[in-house]
């Protein structure tokens, strides 16, 4: 039986959401935030519009699209753009995991907009060669809950007729995406970069704003998702660092923070870097393991960001499936006992097992530890 590890994590932090802060974070970097002022203020305009130029600058954001902030995180900016732009066309919706499936729930059931809806198990995708791109197409890049990405853009036509609107919250700065292969994109702070919780960020390109400035839904349109202004023209404010609501300037200056570290890094090259390393060290762990593998088997869609394992050691696929939920929650009790690894744990909804962060944040030397530690907190558990 292995021997237990004798060095810890410096950072066991691995939630996939809010994800793991930047190295070297500490409150004493927002010292510099605009407390107590306004978000309408002329200093707090000029924070979240810092905030969307960061990203721009990140993420090469053609200059013609726009980048607004909105509450409610992910989920937020995601059910704005559904509820603001669908229902003149038929909706595709790929579904592979529980986010994705909740977008699907939101347009066959809420909005009631004619749909196709392919769908497919955990660590699997659709076929993506049924999408039919005179419809409008959802879906999310990466599946946080299940480790499964998109291969890459090559599928989303360029002759698309109807709009491509993207859920890539746990995608974004780890994932090359092609912005002439999107029309909506939406992400969240709390992610990729580690940023707070409860804030949304909506790209959108200029065959969405077209779309927003000549159709208005049947429903009614919460104030929250208002984006047009009396005339029916898109609302500049917004994407000029005026929101709808009002945001935490603490959260947008921590925003800020992170993305100038992440400018240090070497921009996007240098995040995908990180995320690809990561990926690359659960990779050579899992090969040389014969308790643990991949729950997405198939490298060209396997997450370099949300990285979900399974258990394959035959003693615990032996036992009934309450008591390998008992097994894997009592490892990482364990581990979180320890303090070398938090919220390890699998998605609830998706199959038992365990899914590490393993995103530009994470150093790759508490990774390395981490999955040590797991090893031996698995054989404690499963002798």
């Amino acid at each position: 039986m292995k021997q237990k590890p004798a060095v810890k994590p410096a950072v066991p932090n691995f939630s996939s959401g809010p994800c793991t802060k930047r190295p070297g974070w500490s409150p004493q970097a927002l010292q510099g935030y605009a407390a107590g002022r306004s978000h309408r203020s002329d200093v707090g305009k000029k924070k979240l519009k810092q905030a969307g130029e960061n990203v721009r600058e990140l993420l090469n954001v053609p200059a013609d699209y726009r980048i607004g902030i909105f509450a409610g995180s992910d989920t937020g900016a995601f059910e704005c753009a559904m509820w603001s732009l669908l229902g003149p066309k038929t909706v595709d919706v790929l579904v592979w995991e529980s986010f994705s499936k909740d977008w699907a729930t939101d347009i066959t059931k809420q909005l009631k907009v004619n749909a196709n809806v392919y769908d497919a198990p955990y660590g699997q995708i659709p076929d993506l060669n049924k999408v039919n791109w005179d419809n409008d197409v959802v879906f999310a890049w990466n599946g946080t809950t299940s480790g499964v990405k998109v291969p890459n853009g090559d599928w989303i036509s360029d002759n698309r007729k109807g709009l491509s609107i993207c859920d890539a919250t746990s995608a974004l700065f780890a994932m090359d995406i092609p912005w002439n292969k999107v029309d909506v994109l939406t992400f969240s702070w709390q992610k990729c970069l580690g940023g707070e919780g409860g804030h949304g960020m909506m790209i959108m390109s200029p065959r969405a704003v077209e779309r927003l400035e000549s159709y208005t839904p049947a429903w009614p349109m919460p104030k929250i998702f208002r984006m047009k202004k009396n005339d029916g023209k898109i609302n500049e404010d917004i994407f000029a660092g005026s929101p709808i609501n009002t945001p935490s300037m603490l959260c947008v200056e921590d925003w800020i923070d992170t993305t100038e570290w992440a400018k240090k890094q070497g921009g996007l090259k240098g995040l995908m870097k990180l995320s690809n390393d990561n990926l690359a060290i659960v990779e050579k762990w899992v090969s040389g393991s014969s308790s643990f593998g991949f729950l997405t088997e198939d490298p060209a869609i396997r997450s370099n960001t949300s990285v979900c394992l399974k258990v394959v050691d035959p003693k615990f696929t032996a036992l009934s499936p309450d008591d390998q939920k008992a097994t894997a929650k009592k490892i990482e009790k364990l581990l979180a006992s320890e303090g070398v690894a938090y919220d390890i744990n699998a998605y609830k909804a998706a199959p038992t097992g365990f899914r590490l962060w393993c995103g530009p944040t994470v150093a790759k030397a508490d990774l390395e530890l981490a999955l040590e530690w797991l090893t031996w907190a698995y054989e404690q558990s499963v002798a």
